[in-house]
């Protein structure tokens, strides 16, 4: 998944030490996630990053700042996608 996100991981975790959490929350990355546990295998010093994924993307939710505009997604878009993908894009994505 890394080839779709705008700001690595590692940009994230730095992000978060520095308390930019706007910059946070404008990243498709967060959302990109997959929680695949690949990152977190990967990870030199041990971090969990799937975790701190997670972390982000309650913290932007809490924020009631959805990543997903419901009204906004086309209604041919809607037709080819598989259900299971919007329930779980609903349940992820928005508050």
């Amino acid at each position: 998944m890394v080839f779709s996100m705008d700001l690595l991981p590692n940009q994230i975790i730095r992000l978060a030490q520095l308390g930019l959490e706007e910059d946070i929350s404008r990243s498709k990355t967060i959302w990109l996630c997959t929680s695949c546990l690949t990152c977190s295998v990967r990870c030199p010093r041990g971090v969990d990053l799937a975790s701190v994924m997670e972390a982000m993307r309650l913290m932007t939710l809490r924020k009631n700042i959805d990543y997903v505009i419901v009204p906004q997604i086309s209604s041919d878009t809607i037709k080819e996608l598989p259900q299971i993908a919007l329930v779980s894009s609903f349940r992820k994505h928005t508050a």
